[in-house]
C-alpha cells in the first residue's frame, strides 16, 4: 500500500484567525483567485469535494462528493514553506524561522564577501523577477551575485548561468548555508539562476535549489524509511528536507513534469510514500501577483487528475493540500497566513465524508503514520479511522 501525497505550493483557502497578524486578512487565494478570472471550472476538483471547501466561482459546493474534504489550520508560527512542509510531517515549531526586513547585517555581508571573494550586490527585500530586471545588467559586468530576501526566513543569491556557473552557485550558497546558524540562523539559502541578454529578457530557470536547515526532529519521511518502505520525494522536497527521510529523489522543471514524475513513481512504488510538490503556483503566479496564471495552472492540474486517479491501486490513498497560501489578488506579493485545503480519495476511503477544521496540518502526517504501520509522529492526530470504510 502507498499514499500519493501531493502539496500544492501555496494553494491557500482562506485566512486563519491569527492572519492580521501577518498583514494578511482578506486572503484567499483560491476563493479570490476565481473571482479575479470570472470563475473557475474545476471538474476534477469538483469531484473530490473541493468546492465544499471554499467559495469557488465556478466550481459550487458537491453534495455528491466522492472523496473526504476539509481544511486545516497551520498551527506553527510562520508562513513559509519549510514550516507548512514540515508541519505536515509532523514538525510544529514554536517560534517563526528569523526574518530580515531591513536586510542582512553589514557583519554578515562582509565576512560572507570574504568567504566567497568577491563583492555582493543588492542586500534587500526585494521580488526576485524585480530584482533581476534592477541589478540584473550590473551582475553580469561585474561578476558579483545579487542577494536578497523577503518576508521570509530566506538567504536569496540570483546570478545569470552564463556568469556564474550553477556548480559555482551551488557552492556558493553552501558557504552561505554555513554562515547561516545562530543568531543570524534562516530558513533557506536559495539559488535563483537566471538566463537572459538584458533586463527585459531576464528569466529565472528551473535551476533554482535550496538549502534547508534540517529538521529538528524525526519526521514522517524518517520514520518511513525507517521502517524499510520507500520514500520518494518529487520536486523540492529533497530540499525542504535537506535530503532526509527520502530513498529516491525527483528534480522536476514545473507543475506538468511533477505530474508526470509523480505517475511514473505511482507505477514502481509498491510500498510507502510519494510526496510531490507543485511549485509552480507559488513560484510563478503567487509571489508575481498574477490570477491568471494562477487560475490556468489550477485547470492544467485539474484536468491531469483522472490520470493519477487511475493509477490508484485497491489499497493506495491520494491526498491533496498545500504549504500556505499566496494570493495573486492581494497587493502584497508574499505568502499568506491561510487555511490549507484537505482532499483525500482511495477506494477504502469514505465518499462525501466533511473533516471540518483540522488544528494542525501534522493531522494529515499522522494518518499517513498509521496507514503506512510506521512509527506515530510526536505532532497531529490521526482521522485515519474517521475516513475509512
Amino acid at each position: 500500500m502507498k499514499v500519493v501525497l501531493i502539496v500544492l505550493d501555496s494553494v491557500g483557502v482562506g485566512e486563519l484567525e491569527d492572519a492580521k497578524l501577518y498583514g494578511d486578512e482578506g486572503s484567499n487565494t483560491l476563493s479570490n483567485t476565481s473571482y479575479a478570472v470570472g470563475g473557475l471550472d474545476l471538474k476534477n476538483l469538483y469531484k473530490l469535494g473541493i468546492g465544499n471547501i471554499t467559495d469557488i466561482k465556478g466550481t459550487p459546493p458537491n453534495p455528491n462528493a466522492i472523496g473526504v474534504f476539509g481544511k486545516s489550520r497551520e498551527k506553527s508560527k510562520g508562513k513559509d514553506t519549510i514550516t507548512g512542509h514540515w508541519e505536515i510531517a509532523g514538525v510544529i515549531l514554536e517560534e517563526p524561522f528569523k526574518t530580515f526586513p531591513q536586510g542582512f547585517p553589514e557583519e554578515l555581508i562582509e565576512e560572507f564577501e570574504r568567504r566567497i571573494g568577491r563583492k555582493v550586490l543588492g542586500n534587500k527585500v526585494a521580488s526576485g523577477t524585480e530584482i533581476i530586471k534592477e541589478l540584473g545588467e550590473e551582475h553580469m559586468k561585474t561578476g558579483y551575485p545579487i542577494v536578497y530576501t523577503s518576508a521570509d526566513s530566506v538567504f536569496q543569491i540570483a546570478a545569470h548561468e552564463e556568469v556564474i556557473p550553477l556548480e559555482k552557485l551551488y557552492e556558493i550558497c553552501e558557504i552561505a548555508r554555513g554562515m547561516l546558524v545562530g543568531k543570524w540562523l534562516v530558513a533557506r539559502v536559495i539559488a535563483r539562476p537566471f538566463v537572459g541578454k538584458d533586463r527585459n529578457s531576464f528569466v529565472r530557470t528551473y535551476n533554482r535549489k535550496d538549502f534547508a536547515v534540517e529538521p529538528p526532529y524525526e519526521t514522517l519521511l524518517d520514520n518511513v524509511k525507517d521502517s524499510s518502505l520507500e520514500v520518494v520525494g518529487i520536486g523540492k522536497i529533497e530540499d525542504i528536507f535537506a535530503k532526509r527521510g527520502l530513498t529516491v529523489s525527483i528534480h522536476t522543471e514545473g507543475n506538468m513534469d511533477g505530474i508526470n514524475k509523480t505517475l511514473k513513481a505511482m507505477d514502481e512504488v509498491k510500498d510507502g510514500l510519494i510526496f510531490t510538490n507543485l511549485v509552480d503556483y507559488d513560484m510563478l503566479y503567487g509571489h508575481r501577483n498574477d490570477p491568471i496564471g494562477y487560475a490556468r495552472a489550477l485547470v492544467e492540474f485539474d484536468e491531469r487528475l483522472p490520470e493519477i486517479f487511475e493509477k490508484l491501486k485497491e489499497d493506495d490513498i491520494l491526498i491533496i493540500t498545500a504549504d500556505h497560501g499566496c494570493d495573486p489578488t492581494t497587493p502584497s506579493t508574499d505568502h499568506s497566513r491561510e487555511h490549507v485545503p484537505v482532499l483525500i480519495y482511495g477506494e477504502k476511503i469514505k465518499k462525501g465524508h466533511n473533516l471540518g477544521t483540522r488544528e494542525s496540518f501534522s493531522d494529515i502526517g499522522q494518518t499517513i503514520a498509521e496507514y503506512l504501520n510506521v512509527k506515530p509522529l510526536r505532532n497531529g492526530k490521526s482521522f485515519l479511522k474517521e475516513i475509512l470504510i
